[in-house]
């Protein structure tokens, strides 16, 4: 919650835009004297009000209420430098929803690591009509989130990201696992 910050002149005092019959009011003076206190903060915000559309120098209260309104997939508890990259990314992450690199990006995104996702899909072409259709017969994505430990991993967070970014009309499951080793046990 932003509230007054002590010392903060205000750029345009209120007591030389008076009249003049209360230029030498002591009490007109220091009853403006007042509400420049309370105005300073908001000609501040004003004179920088492009700087907190800015992700990298929005103040992070800021940040995180951009996060709502950009729609990230965030739930707060991610590191500064996350929730404004986040928010500087939305845009291009909104035009690649529902696509496996959107996918995957967003998984990246809220986690830090890069996912393995599998799809039911494919696409093919054929001479002749009535050939083979590719892929599975039942529709599905598999997303799997391989990490050094699965335990300090939240799997419902996972799931929440995925379902959010998945292509809306397929069934999911995402998991957690742990690093494969080198030998691919």
């Amino acid at each position: 919650m932003r509230g007054t910050p002590a010392g903060m002149p205000s750029p345009h005092p209120l007591g030389g835009q008076l009249p003049a019959v209360y230029a030498d009011d002591d009490f007109a003076q220091r009853f403006v004297e007042g509400l420049d206190v309370v105005l300073a903060p908001l000609f501040n915000v004003l004179d920088c009000l492009e700087s907190y559309f800015t992700p990298a120098l929005a103040p992070e209260d800021f940040v995180d209420w951009l996060t709502t309104w950009v729609g990230t997939e965030l739930d707060g508890t991610e590191p500064l430098a996350t929730r404004r990259r986040a928010v500087a990314t939305a845009v291009s992450l909104h035009r690649v929803r529902g696509t496996r690199r959107g996918l995957s990006e967003s998984v990246h995104l809220a986690f830090g690591v890069r996912p393995e996702i599998t799809e039911s899909g494919g696409a093919t072409w054929s001479a002749r009509p009535l050939g083979p259709f590719p892929g599975a017969s039942r529709p599905g994505l598999r997303v799997t989130l391989r990490v050094r430990d699965p335990s300090a991993t939240d799997p419902h967070r996972l799931h929440a990201v995925v379902a959010a970014a998945r292509p809306a009309h397929l069934p999911f499951t995402a998991e957690v696992a742990p690093l494969l080793s080198p030998e691919g046990i």
